[in-house]
């Protein structure tokens, strides 16, 4: 596994913020990696393992997940709140523009901080999300977000986590859950565990209640930048039809690139998403160069 050294972060309300920080060279963007929704740093170890080293790779916390602190207010579990945290860590750490990877809700965070701050982005991966959402998934996580479960073991932790998401990793084995629940939980003093706040539910039952604005906007905003659109076709967060407007109001820059047996959200462990991964950083230098 790819060595990384642990460091902080402050949010403008004070709160510590963790992350990654894979040793990589000064002279080109470096990859910054924002999780999904309930997720945290560790679901970009295989993108670390890939790269690092050539190119220095960022992966996040988000406040309320992994390592970063949880936040009293939970109405600051919003992608207003993140992209700000996101911009802070930039400008402490002297990066004028990075290459994003953002997975759901990460995705959602590189395209509005796109419609303010479209120059700090040298290219993105939009991993398995976009402008308009398909309420079977919303649905789907309302079922387990913020539901704090407590896991006996890790291999309980495993069974019951293949149980609930076989359909979307139909191909998954053994191996794969159990670096999956991994990369989700931790060992508390009780037992296994989610490692993020639950009270990040709130913010999502009431955003997935409220009539959504249009969003393309913040999409378009990426135009004119190397760009890649991630989708596992078993999604049901990111429909076909979406994904293709997606590419098509992006232009020629934009590329679709579909996962197959794969659902909500691609892990970036699959060829497919490692060498998507490789021609958008190409497309990069090619570029900056």
């Amino acid at each position: 596994m790819a060595t990384w050294t642990d460091r902080h972060w402050y949010s403008a309300e004070g709160l510590r913020l963790h992350y990654r920080d894979y040793p990589g060279p000064h002279d080109k963007p470096p990859i910054l990696c924002i999780p999904g929704l309930t997720r945290n740093a560790r679901d970009f170890e295989p993108v670390a393992e890939r790269y690092a080293g050539d190119w220095r790779v960022i992966a996040l916390d988000l406040r309320g997940r992994g390592e970063s602190e949880y936040d009293p207010d939970n109405r600051h579990y919003a992608p207003s709140y993140y992209v700000a945290d996101i911009l802070k860590l930039l400008d402490q750490l002297g990066i004028a523009d990075a290459v994003f990877i953002g997975t759901s809700l990460g995705g959602i965070c590189t395209m509005v901080l796109a419609s303010t701050d479209a120059d700090r982005i040298a290219g993105a991966l939009i991993n398995d999300i976009g402008p308009e959402i398909d309420p079977a998934g919303l649905d789907r996580i309302g079922t387990y977000v913020g539901r704090d479960v407590l896991f006996e073991s890790w291999e309980d932790a495993a069974a019951r986590l293949q149980e609930r998401n076989q359909d979307m990793f139909p191909n998954w084995g053994d191996g794969e859950w159990h670096r999956f629940v991994r990369r989700v939980a931790y060992e508390a003093d009780d037992g296994i565990r989610f490692q993020y706040d639950m009270g990040i539910a709130d913010n999502f039952r009431l955003a997935a209640e409220t009539p959504s604005a249009d969003a393309w906007p913040m999409l378009r905003a990426l135009a004119g930048r190397p760009v890649t659109i991630l989708r596992g076709d078993l999604s049901d967060l990111l429909s076909e039809e979406v994904a293709n407007r997606m590419v098509a109001e992006l232009g020629a820059d934009a590329e679709l690139v579909i996962v197959p047996d794969t659902g909500h959200a691609p892990s970036l462990e699959e060829p497919e998403a490692l060498a998507a991964i490789d021609r958008l950083l190409g497309k990069v230098l090619a570029r900056e160069g």
